[in-house]
């Protein structure tokens, strides 16, 4: 298995939308290894495959409980509800959290390694991490989830510390 290195704000290929996987074969099965060594490597919740430069739709992340990391392929968010204000970052973001605000509970549909249909859910921080990494997915980032006056300022930290001042 391999980590490898995370796309980081700015780089294309996160603001690129992830196209669809067919058939799961050992390529894909060696490339999600890979992303979750990444993930786990980072250290991070969750992780998307166009974070690693692929532009396949497939996100991994680890619910922190007995089971270990779970693998979404082709997911969807197909229902979310209510509304709650939490400090979020990103591995593509590195060293920045901001309070954003997300629906508090969301269902993905997607499909796992073996092919089969599962549907994850939750609240808090597993359905933040779920919104999270679809909108990664369809090419977006946290910065996008922000209200616009508080994604300036975000954007204009960003860029004051990636010019050294």
């Amino acid at each position: 298995m391999s980590v490898f290195p995370i796309r980081v704000y700015g780089d294309p290929v996160l603001r690129t939308e992830t196209k669809e996987v067919g058939e799961i074969d050992d390529s894909i099965r060696r490339l999600v290894a890979d992303m979750i060594e990444t993930m786990y490597d980072a250290p991070g919740v969750g992780l998307a495959a166009n974070q690693v430069g692929v532009g396949r739709r497939i996100a991994v992340f680890d619910p922190q409980d007995d089971l270990g990391a779970r693998v979404m392929i082709n997911p969807r968010v197909v229902h979310t509800e209510g509304e709650f204000e939490m400090e979020e970052g990103c591995l593509s973001v590195p060293g920045y959290f901001w309070p954003i605000t997300r629906p508090e509970y969301a269902v993905v549909e997607a499909t796992n390694l073996e092919g089969e249909a599962v549907t994850y859910e939750g609240d808090g921080l597993i359905g933040r991490v779920l919104q999270h990494e679809c909108g990664h997915l369809d090419g977006g980032l946290l910065l996008d989830a922000m209200v616009k006056k508080e994604r300036k300022k975000a954007l204009a930290e960003i860029n004051r510390e990636s010019m050294g001042l």
